[in-house]
C-alpha cells in the first residue's frame, strides 16, 4: 500500500522473501540469496535488512565480506561474534553490533545461547569504498530511549554516543508505551527504512503491525503514534 500524500510504502510481514534453513528462519525485506523482487532492490543506501530466527548452538560459519557497513540489532537472546581482525564479542539483547567490511574480511556469527535468537541484519552501502575493515558493539538500555529516538550507530560526527559507520546514515530505534508519539523529519533526497520489532504502530494514521516494513520518502516529518506497548527502529540515509 503505497499513500502518495505521505509518501509511505507498507512491506506488511507476510509478503516479505522467506527463507528456512533450518538453523535459520529468515525473513528479507529487500532482494537477498535466492530471494528477488526488482522492486525491492534497497531503498536508498540501504541494501539489506534481514529480520532473523536463529536456532540454539547455531549460527553463520566464517565468510567473507567487503566494501559494506553491517548492522546487527539484537531482538531476543545474544549473538557471539568472531572475525579476522581478531575481534570477539557478545551482543545481547537490545545492544548493537557494526561491522565495516572496507576491503575485506572475515566473520562468523552464532547463537551459542540455550534459547533461540532473533536480530536484525542491515545492511548500509559505505560512502566509500576500501579501507581497514573495524567491528564494534555498544550496549543501549531501553529506557534511554523510551519515548523518543536515539542513534546507535552513525556516520555522522556530530552522533559522538553512537557506534561509527561509514555511511551518511543513521540507524535509531525508540521504545514507545501505548499512546504514545514520536516524530522523525525525513531531510529531501534522504530514505528511511522504519521496522516496528514489537507493537503495532500507526505513520500518519496509517496502520503498521509488528515486523511489517515502511519505507519513507524524504521531504517529510511523520507521527508515529504506538497502539501497544512497541520497539521501533529506523535507518536514515542517502
Amino acid at each position: 500500500m503505497t499513500d502518495t500524500k505521505t509518501k509511505i510504502d507498507r512491506r506488511p510481514f507476510a509478503s516479505l522473501g522467506h527463507a528456512n534453513h533450518g538453523w535459520l528462519d529468515a525473513r528479507h525485506h529487500f532482494s537477498f540469496a535466492n530471494y528477488h523482487d526488482p522492486a525491492r532492490m534497497g531503498w536508498g543506501a540501504i541494501r539489506v535488512w534481514n529480520d532473523d530466527a536463529i536456532q540454539a548452538q547455531n549460527g553463520f560459519p566464517p565468510h567473507p565480506h567487503s566494501d559494506m557497513e553491517i548492522i546487527t540489532y539484537v531482538r531476543s537472546g545474544a549473538i557471539t561474534h568472531q572475525d579476522s581482525m581478531g575481534n570477539k564479542g557478545r551482543t545481547e539483547a537490545g545492544d548493537v553490533q557494526v561491522m565495516s567490511a572496507g576491503d575485506g574480511v572475515r566473520h562468523a556469527e552464532y547463537n551459542l545461547e540455550d534459547e533461540t535468537t532473533t536480530l536484525f541484519q542491515i545492511w548500509i552501502e559505505p560512502t566509500r569504498k576500501g579501507g581497514s575493515p573495524s567491528w564494534g558493539a555498544k550496549p543501549f538500555p531501553k529506557g534511554e530511549r523510551s519515548g523518543q529516538f536515539v542513534t546507535l550507530a552513525s556516520g555522522f560526527a556530530e552522533d559522538t554516543d553512537a557506534l561509527p559507520i561509514r555511511a551518511a546514515a543513521r540507524v535509531m530505534a525508540a521504545t514507545l508505551k501505548a499512546g504514545d508519539t514520536a516524530t522523525h523529519a525525513i531531510g529531501e533526497g534522504r530514505h528511511v527504512y522504519l521496522v516496528p520489532a514489537t507493537g503495532r504502530i500507526t505513520i500518519d494514521g496509517a496502520p503498521f503491525e509488528a515486523r511489517d516494513g515502511a519505507a519513507l520518502s524524504g521531504g517529510q516529518t511523520v507521527t508515529i503514534t504506538a497502539i501497544e506497548d512497541a520497539e521501533i527502529v529506523l535507518v536514515d540515509s542517502e
